[in-house]
């Protein structure tokens, strides 16, 4: 949906756009990045936008981008170089176009709220311990749910992916501290791995497959129409990145300062009420 939208907006903005898929793997995107980086002038972007698999080796990267006087856009809070690089005053776009994720964690809070009036026990999936959406999603997740009956069970990780949240939830399942567990939902902070946690119960413990499931990004393929069929109770819609990037660099073209953050905000799908009315 990323790779979409930007194509949409480079053919709107007459931008070329170059997609570069990194298969989640880290290495391999700061090799792919390195090419555009030290590629002959004349054959240089004009910036890089760039979601990290990692954030080790991006400061590095983005450093030599603005030497090479390639701009540079991320797209996940909480990368703490921006602002280093904004203070060394490079004469190129660099800045941060991301979505709340705070919001998210709050939002899905609110959710699980909606599903538990009464309180509850969630298991909850997160992604990677070391990336900043995974902090500050559980932090505004748990900010949320200060006061609330609701508790969270387990700290399993996955890596966005079904398979890796399959495996993770396959391990909970086997240790003994887990056949005294009661489950009243399964959260996960993306559909894909709701999605695994999901198959996991399904051969290990059928029983709790048939409790609520909620992730996140909300793609109309993905998340959304697992609502709309029953197969996750909500998501939550987090809009696209790389367009919101595309029309603020190309307004440095005309002169126009690229701001350093631009936080846009998502929304629960269903909405809110409509989860808390069918609770009902």
């Amino acid at each position: 949906m990323l790779a979409a939208d930007a194509q949409v907006a480079g053919k709107r903005l007459g931008i070329r756009v170059d997609v570069v898929f990194a298969d989640n793997n880290a290495i391999q995107q700061i090799h792919q990045l390195y090419q555009y980086v030290h590629a002959p002038a004349e054959e240089r972007p004009l910036a890089i936008v760039v979601e990290a698999v990692k954030g080790e080796g991006m400061e590095r990267l983005a450093r030599n981008a603005a030497k090479a006087g390639i701009g540079w856009i991320v797209q996940q809070q909480g990368v703490g170089y921006i602002e280093t690089l904004l203070k060394e005053g490079w004469r190129v776009p660099i800045g941060a176009v991301t979505v709340d994720e705070r919001e998210i964690g709050r939002i899905q809070a609110r959710q699980f709220q909606a599903l538990l009036p009464h309180g509850g026990a969630v298991l909850f999936l997160q992604g990677p311990p070391d990336s900043s959406t995974t902090a500050a999603r559980l932090d505004g997740l748990q900010d949320a749910l200060k006061g609330s009956p609701i508790t969270l069970k387990g700290a399993l990780h996955g890596d966005w992916t079904e398979q890796s949240a399959k495996a993770a939830v396959t391990a909970w399942l086997r240790l003994k501290t887990s056949e005294a567990t009661t489950l009243d939902l399964v959260g996960s902070q993306n559909d894909s791995m709701a999605t695994g946690a999901r198959k996991a119960f399904q051969e290990l413990r059928k029983e709790w497959a048939k409790v609520p499931f909620t992730g996140c990004d909300g793609l109309p393929e993905g998340g959304r129409r697992q609502v709309d069929s029953g197969e996750l109770k909500a998501t939550i819609v987090k809009p696209t990145t790389t367009g919101p990037a595309l029309e603020l660099i190309a307004g440095t073209l005309t002169g126009k300062p690229f701001p350093a953050e631009s936080l846009l905000q998502p929304c629960s799908y269903p909405a809110l009420e409509k989860l808390a009315e069918a609770k009902r």
